[in-house]
Order: structure tokens, then sequence, then C-alpha cells
């Protein structure tokens, strides 16, 4: 059985984007900087250890017009140019009723993502990381996700987007790793506890 990982830059109030899908605050300590290399590296190391990500329609329709390029783009640094080219490799899952076609080694499901989500984990293989608030969302509400990977940004956005959802029951937690990164920004990472 697949192990399901549910990690993004989070705000200290709790959110991954703030209103408008703004998320500048994630890339380190101004709004037009970008992450600390070592940040950066930790973000590639866990995607490399990851056999398969699942994203929603949102970040999906962020991440492809950047990431398939970067690393032929004028400037691209190694860390990007790595990045880049891990990220177009990846077999990728892409979960949205609204477009319909994906490129880039990923498939489009256009139907339930809980029942997909639930036969991709009954297969074998490593693990999948989950992205995007909505099929997240979904997928916690399912009981699905096996671990969190919150990395919390020193900043206070007020509102927007929500890391967890709302739940109808508990969900106990044990804290697996702790971790400072330059910038005042700290990764808590949590496994469910079944």
């Amino acid at each position: 059985m697949r192990k399901l990982i549910f990690g993004m830059n989070v705000t200290v109030d709790g959110y991954i984007a703030a209103p408008g899908d703004d998320i500048g605050w994630s890339g380190g300590e101004g709004p037009d900087s970008s992450p600390s290399s070592e940040l950066f590296q930790w973000w590639y190391d866990q995607m490399r250890a990851s056999e398969l990500s699942l994203y929603g329609r949102k970040l999906w329709e962020a991440m492809s017009p950047h990431w398939p390029t970067a690393d032929q783009r004028p400037g691209a640094t190694p860390a990007e140019i790595a990045y880049a080219r891990l990220w177009r490799d990846m077999p990728k899952v892409v979960f949205s009723s609204t477009i319909d076609k994906v490129d880039w080694n990923a498939r489009l499901v256009t139907g339930d993502a809980v029942a997909e989500i639930t036969r991709l984990k009954a297969e074998d293989g490593g693990p999948m990381d989950i992205a995007g608030a909505t099929l997240a969302a979904a997928a916690m509400r399912a009981g699905l996700i096996d671990e969190y990977a919150i990395v919390t940004h020193p900043v206070l956005v007020g509102g927007g987007t929500p890391f967890f959802t709302a739940l109808d029951s508990w969900v106990n937690l044990k804290l697996v790793e702790t971790r400072a990164f330059p910038g005042g920004v700290a990764l808590t990472r949590y496994e469910v506890r079944r």
C-alpha cells in the first residue's frame, strides 16, 4: 500500500494562499525573493522521494506553465534546472472536471477523485504526494492522508485558501520531524496515527 503525503508552504495563520490566490509570501524573506537554497533543496528531495504527484487543477495551472521549461530559461540556477527536469519527468495525475488536456508526463482524471486516490493508494509502490487545497481536502475528509509536511512561513495573511479543511472527527497525529530553515521558516512533519 502506498503512503500519501500532503505538504505545502503555509502561513502562520494556516493559509496556503492569501486572498486572490497570492502566494508571493512563500518566496522567502520578501515578496519578490526566492525560497532559501536549503528549503528549495528540501522540496526537491521530497519530490525525488515520491513516485507519483497528485495535483488539483489550480496548482497544476500554476506549476505547468513554468516548470516544464524552467531549465532552459536564462539565469536558471543549477537547483532550478534540476527541479525542472525532475518535475517534468515525474509521473503526475491531475484531477479536474474543467480542463480537458494535460501534458508533461501527466494524466487527467475527471471523475471521482477520492475513488481514484483510494485505488492508487492500494497499489504497490512508493510514496505519493498530493498538492492543491481542494484535492487535498477531499483526501483529508476521506481519511486518505498518511503524512502532513507543513512548511510554515513567518507571515500572517488574514484569509485565503486554508491548508486544513473542516473535518467530521479528530485526526490524531505523531510528530516525526521538525526543522528550521533560513528566514524563520519552520518544517513540522506529522504522521497520522491509525
